[in-house]
């Protein structure tokens, strides 16, 4: 097997201390190392259950209130009336509500009919109807009270979930083609390696410690439909030329305050070893990541210090003891949309149908409703995508025209998804979100309508991100046009990201300067960009490269 041709210099500690675990620089240099160390934070579930279940929301300390109970999904949403302006000004206290947004991880973004249910009904019996699919095929609940939460879990955990380290500083929920295993395209079916390393090493202690959370994500098909740029480690399906399927190793990408998208290693790891290579890679990131700030204890930020060479080569020396083979690169993905929405043939003869809802905003009934149908449709699987939409499998042909009229009933958009509805993501905004300085999920399905109205046919892919706060839960810098939450003259607002991309315009976008819409006109900048792009573009011509070359002018 190929080495690398280069020797990179070993690694060695930052001239400053950053709390490197391999260097033995334990001691904790900040508030969140100190209270990991005090306790694990997955220890927190047994008080939850035996003390703050029984004795109620006063009864928890603020370590667990806002730093363990994450390791099990639980944030405090934000106190209703609280505005923008005030996020940055107000203590976590004054901030914090009694109820909590309860994140459930659904890894690969699988959902078994008997999962639906049980999660629809926690949504219409805990959660007062509210349930998001989120861009990283997560189901999140608000309005849960801590009294229900054992019951909640024992619900969840009878069949088969969990939102265990669905927070924290952790390894997230690992992402999945949402079409593995089905897709009549596919490169390699990931599940196997999605299903290994949740059963091997989610809440497993040797990795309950990170310096940050860790975000993963494993894919075989060609679409690139899991954002694999934007992971700290992610595996993305190419074919060896002596080898054959298998997937290629990418590291080091995260968005948020300092944006950096992932770099490949030139490493081809075959299905089997992906548990295997993943668990090195995390644990690199566990034990040279920086701990002493946390604006820097993403891996990203080791990586843009040691190098591709450098973190292979401890990778492949210290915690695999093999070489991994040199691989290709991945070929770009097709042109158009990679969210799967649409009827579409499985390599089996059936068909697997995918749904646009708004933003993501579903509800216990309407999971309820989903439920009934997938049931009719002969189907047991529904799928999360990473576009906040959601895809039902194994359909038989007879019965997907049933299903798209059941699914169109609900809000669930197939045929009719416009462009601009199929194309939109947003995050929880100011509703839940304690860190949000704006609305975003309310204010997006407005937006969706009034482009609807005023660009009834434009059909060109574009994508549209609202984010509430500066975090980029929503993916604003990788979005055609990414809005970011601010205020502008005291109102809530928009900064402006435009031409950011992931897959074939992959790259970041850039901040237009100065320019901040207000809430109120943010319909009329996106029409007037929109119709700017559609008159000026060549013939197959995306947004992000028309943004590339039009004059600053057309794009305010």
């Amino acid at each position: 097997m190929a080495q690398t041709t280069t020797t990179p210099r070993l690694a060695e500690p930052s001239k400053r201390p950053e709390g490197q675990w391999a260097f033995d620089q334990r001691e904790p240099l900040n508030a969140n190392e100190r209270l990991k160390q005090e306790d694990d934070g997955l220890h927190v579930r047994h008080r939850i259950e035996t003390v703050y279940a029984l004795e109620g929301f006063a009864s928890i300390p603020p370590d667990d209130l806002r730093g363990r109970m994450r390791w099990w999904g639980l944030y405090t949403q934000r106190r209703p009336g609280i505005d923008g302006g005030r996020t940055a000004t107000l203590e976590p206290h004054e901030l914090d509500d009694e109820y909590f947004m309860l994140r459930v991880r659904c890894d690969g973004g699988t959902l078994t009919l008997a999962q639906l249910r049980t999660v629809a009904g926690i949504s219409q019996e805990f959660g007062r109807d509210t349930a998001d699919i989120t861009d990283r095929q997560n189901v999140q609940l608000h309005w849960i009270r801590i009294e229900d939460v054992p019951e909640i879990w024992r619900r969840l955990e009878s069949v088969g979930l969990t939102t265990q380290e669905a927070c924290g500083d952790v390894p997230r929920v690992i992402l999945g083609s949402p079409v593995a295993g089905v897709a009549a395209d596919e490169i390699v079916d990931g599940t196997p390696a999605v299903t290994a390393i949740r059963e091997r090493y989610i809440g497993d202690p040797a990795f309950s410690n990170l310096p940050r959370k860790f975000k993963t994500a494993i894919s075989g098909s060609p679409h690139h439909d899991v954002a694999h740029e934007i992971n700290d480690v992610a595996f993305v399906g190419v074919v060896h030329p002596e080898l054959g399927p298998g997937f290629d190793l990418w590291v080091g990408g995260a968005l948020s305050t300092n944006p950096m998208l992932g770099k490949r290693l030139g490493a081809f790891v075959t299905l089997e070893r992906v548990p295997e290579v993943w668990a090195g890679v995390a644990g690199i990131f566990r034990d040279y990541g920086y701990r002493r700030l946390r604006t820097r204890a993403r891996l990203k930020f080791l990586l843009a210090d040691w190098g591709t060479a450098l973190f292979r080569q401890v990778l492949e020396t210290e915690y695999l003891g093999y070489a991994l083979p040199d691989g290709p690169e991945p070929p770009p993905p097709p042109t158009g949309r990679r969210d799967h929405v649409g009827v579409h043939p499985q390599k089996d003869g059936r068909f697997y149908v995918g749904a646009a809802p708004t933003v993501g905003r579903v509800s216990g009934p309407v999971l309820t409703a989903l439920a009934d149908l997938v049931e009719e449709a002969g189907s047991d699987r529904v799928q999360l995508t990473t576009e906040q939409k959601l895809v039902v499998l194994d359909v038989e042909a007879g019965r997907v025209d049933a299903l798209v009229d059941g699914l169109e009933s609900l809000g669930l958009h197939v045929r009719t998804a416009s462009t601009f509805r199929r194309g939109t993501l947003a995050c929880t905004g100011i509703e839940f979100c304690k860190l949000a300085i704006v609305e975003t999920k309310g204010r997006a399905a407005t937006l969706i309508g009034e482009l609807e109205d005023r660009l009834p046919t434009f059909d060109q892919p574009i994508t549209i991100n609202l984010n509430g706060c500066p975090n980029s839960c929503a993916r604003i810098q990788t979005a055609d046009i990414g809005l970011k939450g601010a205020l502008a003259g005291g109102e809530e607002g928009y900064q402006v990201h435009l031409g950011g991309g992931l897959g074939l315009t992959s790259g970041l976008g850039k901040t237009l300067r100065g320019l901040r819409v207000p809430a109120a006109e943010l319909p009329d900048y996106v029409e007037r960009v929109t119709r700017r792009f559609d008159e000026q573009r060549t013939e197959g011509e995306l947004f992000a490269q028309w943004v590339q070359r039009a004059d600053e002018e057309d794009l305010r």
